[in-house]
Formats: C-alpha cells, sequence, structure tokens
C-alpha cells in the first residue's frame, strides 16, 4: 500500500513542484474541491486549505474532482478522446451511472470503452463514476452532520447534483436527514486509506474501506435490510471503533470490543464466527473452513460469505488464503491483505 511521507517533505516538493514526487501524493485544495499533481502550475494555495493524498482514488471518495490543468488522472500525456468523452460524460451527471446500454446507444463499444480508460486513467470506468458518485456522498460523512445544511457543493456542478448523490447512496436529501430515524456513519482515517463506519443501537454494519469493490452495494442492501436513511453523526459504537482501529494500526490493540449488529444468513454468521476464531498472524485456506464447517464441499459458498463481510478488519477475512498459499479474493485489495497479514504477525513478536 501506498503510505505518504512525513508531512514536511510533502509540504517541501509540493512547494517546489518537485516532480521526483509525481505519484507519490496528490494535494487537493478544499475551497475548490480540486485534487492536483504536485507538479501542477497553478497558483500555490494557502496550506491551512490543502490536504495531501496518497493515491487518487482516495481524494475521489474524499469528494475532490480533478484538475483540468495538470490532469491527476492521466497517466500518459496524451489522452485518447474516446477516455476524454467518457470523462466528460461522468463530470456532467456525477450522480448518475452510465451503463453498457447507455455506451451501445452513443456507439461506443463497452469493451473498448473500459480498456482505454484502464490504461490511460489507471483505473476502471466503473470504479471512476462509482468515486465520483460516492465521493461526494463521503465528503458530508467525512465533515460531520453539522455541515450538512450548507456545504451543498462536494465537486459537483450544482447543489442539486449533490442531493442528489447523497440521497441514491444514503436514502435521504441532506435537508432532512437531521428529521428521521437514521443509522449513523462516519469516516475513519487509517495508514492503509480512509474507511466508511456505520453504526445504530443495535451495533456496528458496516466498516470497510471507501473503495472497497461492493460498499455501495452494501449500503443500498443496508438502507433496505432497516427501512431507514443513513446519515453522519455521533454514536457511541462508531466512538469505540474509531478508538480500537487506531489502536490496531498503531499496535497496541489486543482483541476488538465493539459489539456487531446481527445480520446475515445462518450461514454467513457460522462463516464469520470461524473466520473470528482464527488467531491473530496465522492464515487458513477456504478449503480449511469449509470442513471446519462440516461442509468441505462448500468451498465456493465460504469464499461468498467472506466477500460479503462488510466488517473487514473485525471480522478477519483477510486471514484467509489459498489452499496453496497464495493471496486470493480480498474486496479492499491484495495489497491491503498483504499489509494486513504483515502487520499482525508483527504485532505477535
Amino acid at each position: 500500500m501506498h503510505k505518504l511521507p512525513p508531512i514536511n517533505e510533502i509540504v517541501k516538493a509540493f512547494m517546489a513542484g518537485d516532480s521526483s514526487y509525481e505519484g507519490i501524493f496528490y494535494v487537493a485544495v478544499k475551497t475548490t474541491r480540486i485534487f492536483c499533481r504536485p507538479t501542477c502550475k497553478a497558483r500555490k494555495p494557502l496550506l491551512k486549505n490543502v490536504e495531501f493524498f496518497a493515491a487518487k482514488s482516495e481524494a475521489l471518495h474524499a469528494g475532490y474532482r480533478p484538475c483540468l490543468r495538470c490532469k491527476p488522472m492521466n497517466t500518459v500525456a496524451e489522452v485518447p478522446s474516446l477516455v476524454e468523452q467518457l470523462r466528460v460524460m461522468v463530470e456532467s451527471d456525477p450522480a448518475g451511472r452510465i451503463r453498457e446500454r447507455n455506451l451501445i446507444e452513443l456507439g461506443i463499444e463497452p469493451t473498448t470503452a473500459r480498456r482505454q480508460f484502464q490504461r490511460f486513467f489507471g483505473m476502471s470506468f466503473h470504479a471512476y463514476q462509482r468515486a465520483r458518485r460516492m465521493g461526494s456522498a463521503l465528503a458530508t460523512v467525512r465533515k460531520g452532520s453539522k455541515v450538512l445544511d450548507n456545504q451543498l457543493d462536494h465537486g459537483f456542478e450544482s447543489s442539486s447534483g449533490f442531493r442528489e448523490a447523497f440521497a441514491k447512496v444514503f436514502g435521504t436529501p441532506p435537508s432532512k436527514a437531521s428529521g428521521v430515524h437514521c443509522l449513523l456513519a462516519r469516516w475513519l482515517d487509517s495508514p492503509l486509506g480512509p474507511m466508511l463506519a456505520i453504526a445504530d443501537d443495535h451495533g456496528l454494519h458496516i466498516v470497510d474501506w471507501v473503495d472497497r469493490r461492493g460498499l455501495e452495494r452494501a449500503v443500498e442492501r443496508l438502507r433496505a435490510r432497516e427501512k431507514t436513511a443513513i446519515v453522519p453523526g455521533s454514536h457511541p459504537i462508531l466512538n469505540q471503533i474509531e478508538h480500537e482501529m487506531k489502536a490496531y494500526f498503531a499496535g497496541t490493540l489486543k482483541s476488538f470490543e465493539t459489539p456487531l449488529a446481527n445480520w446475515g444468513t445462518p450461514f454467513q454468521n457460522s462463516v464469520w464466527q470461524a473466520l473470528l476464531a482464527i488467531p491473530r498472524g496465522e492464515t487458513c485456506s477456504y478449503a480449511d473452513l469449509a470442513r471446519g464447517l462440516g461442509a468441505p464441499k462448500a468451498v465456493r459458498a465460504v469464499a461468498r460469505a467472506n466477500g460479503d463481510n462488510f466488517r473487514g478488519v473485525i471480522i478477519p477475512c483477510h486471514r484467509v488464503i489459498g489452499s496453496d498459499g497464495s493471496l486470493t479474493g480480498y474486496g479492499g485489495g491484495l495489497a491491503r491483505k498483504q499489509w494486513l497479514l504483515d502487520h499482525e504477525k508483527s504485532m505477535m513478536s
């Protein structure tokens, strides 16, 4: 996983426009909601108005849009017209979804679009759409409920676009969020990138990386299951998980004590209980889990239940590896999985 250099080193490189730091960090300007390369030729903003990210996906999920001058999304100098057309389509309506049938209607071959976007922007077209859509809503979660009514534009062209994106992800317009019974959400910073935590009096429902595959669908399913909206706010369980995550990444946490909300099928819960039984610093295979559950032929079902766990790190699905010892199947990315395993081994020494 990419980690930021020390802040004094970053600031020095940013102020100097040091090209050797290209790809090492990105600078985001709070007043304009734009993020740039360290070498951007635009006028330097006040340091109190900037923050730094190790990856462009983190800046997108924090609600920033890419600078049109230095083009931080580009991995090469010249971007094909198709890729630029797709980017403009997303930016014209970041709250929407552009599906394959929409591309076909425009005479665009979806396979070609995916391949070119991945090649020239370093992330898939789907991932870019999701990051821009989720980024607006998550930016509000990150700032807390006190800004719901006055911070309407998180990188969108209009406040209506922001409200639409927020409502699509969390189930209610921000202006009405304080008047309904809700699940409460909080943005958590970590060395491996930001996480989203959602909880209520029943316990912790979700805590996972904001760029984790399937997170948006998991949030939608949670809203439907609980029949309520999700809004930024404070809750003792969110305070507890934030404290415990900090201790975990610092290497000082003995065990997680945050209460978990009771959901999932009986089979999913049996898999998750088995995951909780894997000692820190150790691993097991999907086949081992299946045999331990008395269902040796249910390896694929065990893997699906692993993937449906959106309380990563706490329910340690990262401790499950392939039978040949290889890293496989982690929604947060294999680099994070390897980091977590190495971190937990170091905590045992």
